[in-house]
């Protein structure tokens, strides 16, 4: 997907503007004064060229995710579609207890449920992906909390903004894959969610919220990944959307994601 807008030099200039907020831990000011609000093809060109700067310091692609799937979380960031980005190898943190805050800025807090792919989704027509195509794909479903943050101070973001970087991505947790349960086993759509930080409620939702269905956002990620030439492949890790609104919290705080059919998913955070 190439821009037929924006000079490549603004694209550049808007990657060196991410990066430089990730590496220093300073927000940066939103980058649609360089590619505009209307340019998605720009907005992908800066979180691609974001995505290739990671790759070189030694990260490796192990999925993605779907991002702004839940009318909450539109509302939430002033959006009205869903996008996606890429998730890297480091921004994995799963295995730690407690997990470090030094790499974050603002990060919220949302609960979802994951897909990890048995298949590949890469027919040669888009047509063929339908919802068959994508939950035949699908080896495990795991509970998953994804830890969002903006490099762009105060998420003042449009929709070409946390399209660049990298949809707003941070970092993330997943269930154990021995407790992951195949689809026979679990409904998405079907699932409620609830969230609490330090015991209390702070987010609720169900399946149904992530565009009417998890596998249906699975089925649209399917869609945008053949049309840019890079299908979802077996053994990708996705995310597919929040259940419910994201919210903040702080070092020191425990949040646990219990979503229905999964045993309760627990991490605490410090800096």
């Amino acid at each position: 997907m190439t821009s037929q807008t924006t000079p490549a030099a603004s694209v550049s200039a808007a990657v060196d503007r991410l990066a430089t907020a990730s590496e220093t831990r300073v927000p940066c000011p939103a980058v649609r004064d360089l590619i505009g609000t209307d340019d998605l093809p720009a907005a992908y060109a800066v979180q691609q060229g974001l995505v290739r700067r990671r790759l070189a310091g030694g990260a490796t692609v192990v999925g993605r995710k779907i991002g702004a799937t839940s009318k909450a979380v539109q509302d939430q960031l002033g959006v009205d579609q869903p996008d996606f980005g890429y998730l890297l190898s480091d921004m994995d943190v799963s295995a730690d207890d407690p997990i470090s805050m030094r790499t974050l800025l603002q990060p919220r807090v949302e609960a979802e449920v994951a897909f990890v792919l048995a298949a590949d989704i890469a027919p040669e027509h888009e047509d063929e992906i339908t919802l068959d195509l994508v939950r035949t794909a699908v080896g495990l479903a795991l509970p998953a909390l994804e830890i969002v943050d903006s490099r762009i101070a105060g998420w003042d973001i449009t929709f070409t903004d946390t399209v660049a970087d990298n949809a707003s991505s941070g970092l993330y947790v997943v269930g154990p894959r021995s407790d992951g349960l195949p689809l026979s086993d679990i409904e998405p759509r079907d699932v409620d969610m609830s969230l609490t930080i330090n015991g209390d409620e702070r987010s609720s939702g169900n399946g149904a919220a992530c565009l009417g269905d998890p596998l249906e956002a699975l089925r649209w990620l399917a869609v945008q990944a053949h049309r840019f030439g890079d299908p979802l492949r077996a053994g990708h890790l996705i995310l597919s959307g929040a259940l419910g609104p994201f919210v903040p919290f702080a070092p020191g705080d425990r949040v646990t994601a219990s979503i229905s059919g999964f045993a309760p998913l627990t991490v605490s955070f410090e800096e």
